[in-house]
This record gives structure tokens, C-alpha cells and sequence, in this order.
């Protein structure tokens, strides 16, 4: 059996942890966490990053960029977690289902940018609609979201788990300049930015990612049949995301966010009314699964040539 050293810089972080929690269970991997009084040690660091076959960044944007600079101009190939390298032209964006050839270029790749758990939802639901000339690029989109609490880190966790006075419901961002908004325009095929509004739930980790959209903003007129055909056959083989032609519903009538928690897929929906005028999108996915760490691991896969789908968690 081949073995691979994989360094995990930032491993006691929230998406770091996660991280390891798959990798550790595979007997083909050794993988690598510096002691606390190493881990902000930059010689430490390099040496770390130059003997594993891959690192995956689990950093602060800065902190990102700098581990990135450390290794310029040499093999250390890099994942990166954070915000830091989404749009940078010369990382590949480490969304594998966001087209035909994405996963054959994150395999070749020596620096991959792993997608935000928002915009892996929204991509998902949105890309596939404008490659086929439904939602034209210049069309004003609006995204409510809820997340759990689990998103924010270490310190929203505590927020919430200490009882600290976090409110059970929040929406954030509202300067409308959400450091997501860069990748999920520029992956999705757009030209104007979409108006996103997250917001988190008293519930530690799962996400809804909403996208509403008037028929008479679409391109061609279709159906919800259609919406629904035309992300079923973009995903068809797909073993992470799924589209369901009808969504579990609880017995109240609610999508719940948390469906999903500690699995690595993702869920599409499409809601219309009977006219098929008004749209509802819905992706359901695990902040920290494939909206983080779950991402994480399938793109080292894609990089070493092992099973995508191995140590993840497909229920």
C-alpha cells in the first residue's frame, strides 16, 4: 500500500479537527500536526509542509497567504481553506463538481483553492442554470441563507455552547460585502454580484443555501420539472450531490438545515408555485462537511489519485 504524509498547518481549528478526524482512520496516510509550541514556528511549519505529499491550510486569510509565500517557487503542493486564494488565478478552484474538467484539473493541480460552505451550495444550484442559458450572466440574484453556529469557529461555538447571549437566530453581513461574494460570482458566470444574506441558527453544524428567482428573469421559459432535470443531469454522476424531486419535508412543513450534519453530500431542491412564475432553490449541505472539511479531503484525494470518495461520509 502507497502512503502519503499529509501536514495539516492550522490543525486545532474548527475545519482543521475535521480534517483530521477523516484522515486519521485511513492506515495509507500519516499525518501531520505540530505540538503547540511548534505550530506558529515558520521553520517548523516549512519543513512540515516540504515532507508531506500534501498540506491543507487551515488558517486565517493571512496567515494562508503567508504559508502560500513561504512555499513559492517549489513542489510543496497546498489546499487552502480559507478566503485567501479563491479568485487568485493561479489556484484552481477546489469545487470538483463545478464543471466537466474541474476534477482532472484539481488533480494536476499543486495549489487548490477550497470553496466557502455558501457558495459551494449557491455554485452548485446556480453554475449549471447559467451554462445552460436559463439565468443570464447579468441577472440580479438574491441568496438567504442560515447556517449553523459552528461556522463562525471556535469562538461563535462558544458563544452559543456557553451560553454567552448569542441570539438563536442572526442574520450578518449586512454591509453587503461578504468576503464570499468574490468566488461565488466569478465560479458562478456572473457579472453583477448577487445580493447575500447569511444568517446563523441556534444549531451547531448544517446550512440552507436559497436562491428565489421570477420566471420572467429567466431566459427561456421552464417549468420546475425542468429546473430539476437540468441539475439531475448535471450531477447524475455524482455520488456527493444529489436532486430530489420532492424535498423531505418535516411533518410541520419545514426543510431542516441540520438534515445533513455530519455528512459529506449535498442536497438540491427546486419549490415553485403552480404557475411555475416563482422559484425556490435550495442547496443542504454540512457547513463543515462539504461545505469544509469533507471538500478538503475529497480534493487531496483527486491530488494523490486515490478514490475521491474515500473517508468520507456518504449517509
Amino acid at each position: 500500500m502507497t502512503q502519503f504524509s499529509i501536514f495539516i498547518d492550522g490543525g486545532a481549528g474548527t475545519t482543521g479537527l475535521q480534517v483530521k478526524d477523516r484522515l486519521l482512520a485511513r492506515p495509507e496516510l500519516s499525518v501531520i500536526i505540530l505540538d503547540d509550541d511548534l505550530r506558529k514556528n515558520d521553520a517548523a511549519r516549512k519543513t512540515a509542509m516540504h515532507d508531506a505529499d500534501v498540506t491543507i491550510l487551515c488558517l486565517p486569510d493571512d496567515a494562508a497567504r503567508q504559508a502560500a509565500e513561504m512555499t513559492a517557487g517549489t513542489t510543496v503542493r497546498l489546499i487552502d481553506a480559507s478566503t485567501a486564494h479563491r479568485v487568485a488565478p493561479d489556484w484552481v478552484y477546489g469545487f470538483a463538481e463545478l464543471a466537466e474538467y474541474q476534477a482532472e484539473a484539481i488533480g494536476n493541480a499543486a495549489r487548490v483553492s477550497n470553496p466557502g460552505c455558501y457558495p459551494t451550495g449557491f455554485l452548485a444550484l446556480i453554475r449549471p442554470l447559467v451554462d445552460a442559458g436559463i439565468i443570464a450572466p447579468e441577472t440580479a440574484l438574491t441568496i438567504p441563507s442560515v447556517s449553523g453556529y459552528s461556522g463562525g469557529g471556535n469562538a461563535l461555538i462558544a458563544a452559543y455552547e456557553d451560553s454567552n447571549g448569542a441570539p438563536p437566530y442572526g442574520t450578518y453581513g449586512l454591509t453587503l460585502q461578504h468576503k464570499h461574494l468574490p468566488e461565488m460570482t466569478q465560479h458562478a458566470g456572473l457579472t453583477i454580484p448577487p445580493i447575500f444574506m447569511p444568517s446563523v441558527g441556534n444549531f451547531p453544524q448544517g446550512m440552507l443555501v436559497s436562491v428565489p428567482i421570477h420566471a420572467s428573469s429567466l431566459q427561456k421559459s421552464v417549468t420546475a420539472a425542468g429546473l430539476t432535470d437540468i441539475l439531475q443531469q448535471r450531477y447524475a454522476a455524482s455520488h456527493l450531490i444529489s436532486v430530489a424531486p420532492d424535498a423531505p419535508l418535516t411533518e410541520a412543513g419545514f426543510l431542516a438545515a441540520d438534515k445533513l450534519a455530519t455528512s459529506d453530500r449535498m442536497e438540491l431542491f427546486v419549490f415553485a408555485d403552480e404557475a411555475s412564475s416563482q422559484f425556490v432553490l435550495t442547496a443542504r449541505l454540512d457547513n463543515l462537511g462539504k461545505g469544509a472539511a469533507g471538500a478538503a479531503v475529497q480534493n487531496m484525494n483527486l491530488m494523490l489519485g486515490l478514490n475521491p470518495l474515500e473517508g468520507l461520509n456518504l449517509s
